[in-house]
């Protein structure tokens, strides 16, 4: 169709996704499905992040599996997205903290790579040796490094995925050698594996493994680099120098907040994301193996991996952006459920106080976006109390007191995660989620 959307009267089961965009999530291209509304989506990722920075060709940033569309989604409407599945199948990554040499992009280094030699935008280029200086331009043989690392690390797993250590030289060296065998780059991906830069300035240091994934969401109703489906990265192509350059208004019209690095947003949580073109588009991808809140090194450990979603669309969704329900331990403490004993308590003061009725809550994590986490911080608020019918001055009271602010990504990712009444839930169709979640 000419809006990228397949044929809506022919929705499957279930659609496996093997191919990757161009880093541009664009309405316009061809979606793979439909799925039907309740169908479920399997797919084989690419790691996000380094990868694909090293890799000028690539235009975002990420390297995201092709949107699939969901038969009934209209725009307004959102998708509720179960997942059911995260599992790395990467055996060693690399990532560390990043700087941006000068001369080696068109003002963004994650959308417009260039070859300062030959001046080539998005150069085709291959890998010689490995190193930092190991990604070569076609043309001119320049060495093109539009990110370097500053401090980084290689780390492998244990055959059960359940830690990782990291390596020192040689052997960050020799999984360099065999970069794409140990990335388990998936065939249809077009990175270079940021495992040939081979880091190793901090070997011997154990991490837990916890996946999730950086990237899931629905298609942006306008073109748009992956990484930069968000307030904060979105924010860079405001007036930008390059192609994929926008207003502010146009962010966030068209923005659907699919990349959040929310480590929350994990196999048992369920997401709900907005529509903004026919068929909604669910994409993913950037898994990580692990981030602690705020993401604060920039970067963390980009894996492969295998994803299963279940789809489901929810009509008339009333915000622009995501609502998650976490699993219940990745609630904060106030927000979790009333325990019965807890409300047996509650129960006792309403008779000694004349409290007529005690509120039936549930917890609901609204996911906010901007600039900076200020700005972030008043989008999810601002969000809250749109879905609940509330003023903002409640959304404030609600998350002091029976939640909390998190941080999903800095400069501006957050969660407002609060108990809110399951009768405000219920209103906007979300009710039934969280019953589900949460055993209400």
């Amino acid at each position: 169709m000419a809006d990228g959307s397949p044929d809506l009267t022919t929705a499957k089961r279930s659609v496996v996704v093997s191919g990757f965009t161009n880093s541009v999530l664009d309405p316009e291209a061809p979606m793979l499905g439909p799925v039907e509304s309740g169908g479920t989506i399997i797919a084989n990722t690419a790691p996000g992040c380094w990868g694909p920075m090293i890799t000028p060709r690539l235009r975002g940033g990420h390297e995201v599996t092709q949107p699939v569309a969901v038969a009934g989604a209209e725009v307004g409407d959102g998708v509720a997205i179960r997942i059911r599945d995260v599992t790395v199948t990467s055996i060693a990554t690399a990532s560390g903290h990043d700087s941006s040499p000068e001369g080696f992009c068109v003002g963004d280094p994650y959308v417009a790579a260039r070859c300062p030699v030959c001046d080539t935008v998005w150069p085709e280029t291959h890998v010689e040796g490995i190193g930092q200086q190991c990604v070569k331009c076609d043309t001119c043989g320049n060495a093109v490094t539009p990110f370097e690392i500053v401090h980084g690390y290689t780390v492998t797993f244990d055959d059960t995925r359940a830690v990782g250590l990291t390596l020192p030289e040689a052997a960050a060296g020799q999984i360099a050698r065999s970069a794409n065998h140990y990335a388990a780059l998936p065939d249809a991906s077009r990175q270079h594996s940021i495992l040939s830069y081979a880091p190793h300035d901090m070997p011997g240091a154990m991490v837990r493994m916890r996946p999730f994934l950086g990237q899931l969401g629905t298609c942006p109703s306008m073109a748009m680099p992956d990484s930069h489906n968000a307030g904060d990265f979105g924010a860079f192509l405001v007036g930008a120098p390059h192609a994929y350059a926008i207003t502010a208004e146009q962010l966030a019209e068209h923005k659907t907040d699919g990349h959040m690095d929310i480590d929350a947003v994990r196999p048992g949580a369920i997401l709900i994301a907005p529509v903004k073109v026919k068929g909604a588009g669910v994409y993913m991808g950037d898994m990580h193996a692990a981030q602690g809140d705020g993401e604060i090194a920039g970067h963390t450990m980009d894996v492969s991996g295998s994803v299963t979603l279940q789809v489901e669309v929810v009509k008339d969704y009333p915000i622009d952006g995501p609502v998650l329900f976490p699993l219940l331990e990745d609630l904060p403490p106030l927000a979790k459920p009333f325990s019965a004993d807890e409300r047996a308590k509650a129960q006792r003061l309403a008779t000694q106080w004349s409290v007529a009725e005690i509120e039936t809550v549930a917890p609901i994590s609204v996911i906010g976006t901007a600039a900076n986490l200020n700005d972030a911080i008043t989008n999810g608020l601002e969000r809250a109390a749109k879905l609940l019918g509330m003023t903002v001055a409640e959304v404030r009271n609600r998350a002091t007191i029976n939640g909390a602010i998190e941080i999903g990504r800095a400069p501006g990712v957050i969660q407002v995660t609060f108990l809110a009444p399951l009768s405000r839930l219920d209103a906007v169709g979300l009710g039934h989620y969280a019953r589900e979640q949460y055993n209400l």
